[in-house]
């Protein structure tokens, strides 16, 4: 595979996550309960990092807004942060890569292009690491109160949202590695000589004239020259 079409691939991958990962902070189900009667389900619980509500029945939902930000669990502050940076760190990447990338006409020279794509990867892959400790955090909560016998409130479980973010940040992370491949790539084909020198050093016998090959041809090696001048016409007297 050419290295255009793996920065190709590399940047569907990455934006693919990218929009997964911003879809994540809006999302309604990051945790879900519910009230089963005895024929249909009565209420539905559910929250996320803005609010909390509840849907009943007839499809009717109440919610509730977080009141203060700093009344908030920690676990709430962290993953609010970590997303938000997810999805600007994913924003200056993609950014990055459109500049960096071999199939668009902006960026300069081929070593900058390389290095501007390679600090994409690193943003892409900082993405999936904030977006993937976000909501492994938030669902670590969620089953430590699930499973914990002394808990008594309103237990919830893993909501969707969760899972579209571990898979947006799965897809960031490969692709920014793929990003980053092209780093190794460039420095393992560059070189201390530059190619006008190599080639010099390469054709150096045809750049030579055809008088000069000639008189290189017609010249006698030394040896020749120097035994003929000892059996000139004195060696016999």
């Amino acid at each position: 595979m050419s290295s255009m079409a793996r920065e190709i691939m590399a940047f569907v991958l990455t934006t693919s996550g990218w929009v997964l990962v911003s879809s994540t902070l809006p999302t309604d189900y990051w945790k879900v309960s519910s009230i089963d009667g005895t024929v249909i389900t009565t209420a539905t619980f559910w929250s996320n990092l803005w609010k909390t509500c509840v849907t009943d029945s007839t499809g009717i939902s109440n919610c509730k807004d977080f009141p203060s930000m700093l009344a908030l669990d920690g676990y709430i502050q962290v993953c609010r942060g970590l997303m938000i940076a997810a999805v600007c760190l994913g924003f200056f990447g993609s950014v990055f890569a459109l500049i960096g990338m071999k199939c668009t006409k902006v960026g300069g020279l081929d070593q900058t292009k390389t290095r501007i794509v390679s600090f994409a990867g690193f943003n892409f892959i900082c993405t999936g690491l904030c977006s993937l400790t976000a909501c492994s955090l938030y669902a670590h909560r969620i089953t430590s109160e699930f499973f914990d016998p002394m808990y008594v409130a309103q237990k919830y479980e893993l909501g969707a949202a969760l899972f579209i973010g571990w898979a947006g940040s799965t897809l960031c992370i490969l692709g920014g590695a793929v990003f980053c491949l092209s780093l190794t790539e460039g420095m393992s084909s560059s070189s201390p000589y530059p190619s006008d020198r190599k080639a010099f050093v390469k054709s150096g016998v045809s750049l030579m004239s055809p008088q000069s090959q000639a008189s290189h041809a017609r010249r006698p090696p030394p040896d020749c020259i120097s035994s003929s001048q000892q059996f000139d016409k004195n060696a016999y007297v």
